[in-house]
């Protein structure tokens, strides 16, 4: 264990505001401790000579070596309680009281004096308002629910209490264990991050399990699980999905990165297993602690009926396993072991009238083959089936071949026994076929999760000076929105830009097309900070011919000046004109998410990228395999590699250029979002035609 070790395993624990008063938290608290803890109980309550036959003694101070206080008193004395147990020596406090960050202004007045005790006296603080703790390895209920759970290998935290009261209570009901529990209350000291890293070290906890409605600091978070994941399996309900503030945002990328993004962009790369519902969280926890990992993503399918047996085809379809191909010797041995009406091919249908004998050499082939990474044996209840003796053969089996094995055995009553020893087995049951083929299927992600390699992400050789003036000079104009007079930005960074200037007058547009293209044609835009979206208002001009410069642009200012009288136009941008018969129009950009940090994304880009959203994100810094993962991710993919004979583009520098803006973005808070759009991919290379970014001025 971890820091937190004396948190989960005091060998002597104080509940302050301790009472014998029916239906109160301190009473509850207090029985749930006596009812099971191994260690010593100690009662605080300065106004009760005993509680439920304890001595109760005034302070804390008052009983020497208390390791942890569980604080459930009025919220009005709480900062006294815990500075009294502080400075008694105490390391560890559990705050039940609510009324805190939750209650208004008076109780965040209330929570910030807490933090402030807390990191004075390193306190090791859960809540406050929360349900409690538990470690079941020591006997410990520090919570004031119902029910204690039973002893197992999952460690569980949650930010709602009162889930944590349903999820053991139905847990109960299902003989499935769990090692420490957590409800994290108002997280104002300790958090999620602070569990995975201690569980993490936890030799007793197989699985972590987490209902989480937000992530303090989104950053220690992907630090702590990605660390964690290769070793131990964690798999997360993230509830309050949300698009807000997608409408607000300036940039492309602000609009379509929204923070829901950033929670799968996050947890993906952290290594955590996201589900969409209770049911599938636990029962991807089940099967993670009691099953290992299979081999290969073939799975066999042993079924007494055909309809559920179909059923289990389609889901394993949906899936990203794949229904196993049997050798020929297999398909000989269920020839021989199997009825002439049976079905020998996966899925193996042995019959309606089948016994237990038959399912039992059906799977003992079925595992034995190859080809066969896990297995469902799938059930109807029967007069010429025991579904006990079932429950005991695949147990038996699962154990020999040590493969991963779910069961579904449909039915009621029927199968509630035979469902016992399966689970007590480690062997996950399940009515509904689909599920169990989602659990074999958290497996096989879990397996690719612990065999990836972490790459450090590369550092560039920038020019951090230029860049910073260049965000300073937008400052020092007012602005806190920059478009092509940014591209300085880009090239200090090494990001690929083509020739161009900007410039503030006829005769200079005239020169600077000269210089840039001679006889050729150029692209002219407008430059304002107040004007991003050029194309919309027609300040952008493709393919001038060097007699057209000087009228495009004083066509280019004067639409600019039609359209936002009040907007500071700084000029004109005269550039390159690239050959796009051969390019992708792609999209790199960043959105800072105020939980985890720049949100990284790539995409197809354009004009219509809002409309097709075909992008995808990465949390900032970016290695270089997982920048090359987000070229793969895309719908478009095909179009770089060369589509309809395309040539493909040159993938290593779109790849180094979302390295690049990641190191950007992650060396200068103040950018907020920004977008270069279109980047130009080629054959020969990248060109990113068009920057716009917003700044936090008072990050610089």
């Amino acid at each position: 264990m971890g820091q937190l070790a004396t948190l989960f395993s005091p060998d002597r624990i104080a509940v302050v505001g301790a009472t014998d008063r029916e239906g109160s938290v301190g009473r509850a608290i207090t029985a749930n401790l006596l009812d099971g803890f191994e260690g010593d109980v100690v009662a605080v309550n300065p106004t009760k000579d005993e509680v439920l036959g304890l001595e109760s003694h005034d302070s804390v101070g008052a009983v020497p070596d208390v390791d942890a206080a569980v604080v459930v008193v009025p919220p009005s004395i709480v900062i006294d309680a815990i500075r009294e147990a502080a400075e008694a020596g105490v390391q560890n406090v559990v705050v039940i009281t609510a009324g805190f960050g939750e209650s208004g202004s008076e109780g965040a007045s209330r929570e910030r004096e807490l933090r402030e005790i807390a990191a004075e006296h390193d306190l090791n603080l859960v809540g406050p308002n929360s349900l409690g703790i538990v470690n079941t390895g020591v006997g410990m209920n520090a919570t004031f629910g119902p029910e204690s759970p039973q002893e197992g290998s999952i460690s569980f935290m949650s930010q709602s209490g009162a889930f944590v009261t349903a999820v053991v209570d139905w847990a109960n009901d299902r003989n499935l264990g769990f090692h420490n529990v957590v409800s994290l209350g108002n997280k104002a000291v300790l958090d999620e991050s602070d569990f995975v890293a201690e569980w993490g070290e936890d030799p007793d906890t197989d699985v972590i399990l987490g209902y989480l409605e937000d992530v303090v600091d989104g950053r220690a978070f992907v630090e702590a699980a990605r660390e964690v994941s290769r070793e131990t399996p964690i798999v997360v309900v993230k509830s309050g999905r949300t698009e807000a503030g997608a409408s607000a945002a300036a940039s492309h990328t602000g609009a379509i990165a929204g923070s829901e993004r950033a929670y799968e962009a996050a947890l993906d790369q952290a290594g955590v297993l996201r589900v969409e519902s209770v049911q599938d969280l636990f029962d991807f926890g089940s099967i993670l602690a009691g099953q290992p990992l299979p081999e290969q993503d073939g799975v066999a399918i042993v079924t007494n009926a055909g309809g559920p047996g179909v059923m289990t085809t389609d889901a394993v379809g949906d899936s990203d396993l794949s229904l196993a191909s049997f050798t020929d010797e297999t398909v000989e041995a269920f020839r021989a072991a199997l009825p002439d009406e049976a079905n020998v091919y996966n899925p193996v249908d042995i019959i309606g009238d089948a016994p237990v004998e038959r399912f039992e050499d059906a799977l003992d082939v079925a595992l034995a083959d190859p080809n066969v990474g896990a297995a469902v044996v799938v059930a109807c209840p029967t007069a010429t089936l025991s579904y006990d003796a079932l429950a005991e053969a695949v147990v038996d089996l699962q154990a020999e071949y040590e493969m991963p094995v779910a069961a579904t055995l449909m039915g009621g009553s029927s199968a509630r026994s035979a469902n016992d020893t399966l689970s007590t087995a480690g062997i996950p049951t399940f009515f509904d076929p689909a599920r169990a083929v989602r659990s074999l299927d958290a497996l096989r992600e879990y397996r690719e999760i612990s065999r990836r390699e972490y790459t450090e992400p590369e550092t560039f050789d920038v020019d951090r000076d230029a860049a910073r003036g260049i965000l300073e000079a937008a400052d020092r104009r007012n602005s806190n929105r920059l478009g092509v007079e940014a591209m300085g930005l880009l090239d200090a960074y090494g990001i690929p830009t083509p020739d161009a200037e900007i410039v503030d007058s006829r005769a200079d547009a005239v020169e600077a097309a000269d210089r840039i293209a001679g006889d050729g044609e150029v692209v002219m835009k407008i430059v304002s900070p107040d004007i991003l979206h050029k194309s919309d208002i027609g300040g952008v001009a493709v393919g001038v011919s060097p007699e057209d410069v000087a009228d495009t642009y004083e066509d280019l200012v004067t639409r600019a000046r039609n359209y936002q009288p009040d907007a500071t136009v700084l000029g004109v941008q005269v550039q390159e004109m690239l050959d796009m018969d051969s390019a992708v129009e792609t999209i790199a950009g960043m959105n800072r998410d105020p939980g985890f940090g720049p949100l990284v994304l790539f995409g197809l880009g354009g004009i219509f990228v809002e409309v097709l959203e075909d992008t995808t994100v990465r949390v900032a810094p970016v290695s270089e395999p997982s920048a090359r993962e987000m070229l793969t991710e895309i719908d478009a993919a095909p179009l770089l590699r060369g589509a309809r004979g395309r040539d493909p583009v040159d993938e290593d520098g779109v790849v180094e250029t979302i390295q690049r803006l990641s190191q950007l973005v992650t060396d200068f808070p103040a950018i907020v979002e920004l977008d270069i759009n279109p980047l130009v991919a080629t054959p020969d290379g990248v060109q990113a035609v068009d920057v716009r970014l917003t700044i936090d001025q008072e990050e610089l």
